[in-house]
């Protein structure tokens, strides 16, 4: 693979998994492909859902809520969640058959107690940045490859920011798996294409 392109992973961890706290359906069938993707490219960033216990976007905080629902926060409207990924927990760990050794950087989000964080540039309050955006154009990255879990939620929108941040984005599909709240996935693949974000396929490597 070209030195100016990376991989981004996304969330690949246990609560996102079957049996998880926010499982997405087979979210732990793509290991073994973003395993191989992996070995293709130099530069290899994972990232890390990291939540306080008493984070905003959970439903639990909300009295008279439940999980999936929506509310609005200063920042826009935010979809509440059941607990999970908190920090340093079980749950937020990387799946146990990722194995990618040679990723030079994870970038951990939402880990602000008011503020949710589904994108690895921009927090959800769509200016406090990650750092993600220097770190890549720092190593000569120009093109960002996307797996991971969710599609429609936060591969799509670091997908949607890549873009923004002046990267060639491309989702790599077959690597994904999506959630597909209330029509969510079709929606992102509307904004992506909007954006200007390419769809592969993983037999393209």
């Amino acid at each position: 693979m070209n030195k100016s392109s990376a991989l981004l992973i996304v969330d690949v961890q246990n609560d996102f998994c079957p049996g998880g706290a926010l499982e997405v359906g087979d979210g732990n069938g793509i290991v073994p492909l973003v395993n191989r993707l992996a070995g293709k490219f130099e530069t290899v960033v994972l990232s890390q859902d990291w939540h306080p216990a008493d984070h905003i976007s959970f439903a639990a905080q909300h009295p008279g809520t439940s999980p999936f629902s929506q509310i609005t926060l200063p920042y826009g409207a935010q979809t509440l969640w059941p607990i999970h990924c908190v920090m340093a927990s079980a749950g937020a760990a990387f799946h146990k058959d990722l194995a990618v050794p040679h990723a030079g950087l994870i970038i951990r989000k939402g880990s602000h107690r008011d503020i949710d964080s589904y994108s690895t540039f921009l927090e959800a309050d769509r200016e406090t940045k990650t750092g993600l955006d220097g770190y890549l154009s720092a190593r000569g990255i120009h093109e960002v490859y996307l797996c991971g879990l969710a599609t429609d939620f936060c591969v799509a929108w670091s997908a949607e920011d890549a873009a923004a941040f002046g990267f060639r984005a491309t989702v790599i599909e077959d690597a994904c798996r999506a959630i597909d709240l209330d029509g969510s996935l079709d929606a992102a693949w509307t904004r992506l294409a909007k954006a200007g974000v390419a769809r592969s396929n993983s037999a393209t490597f």
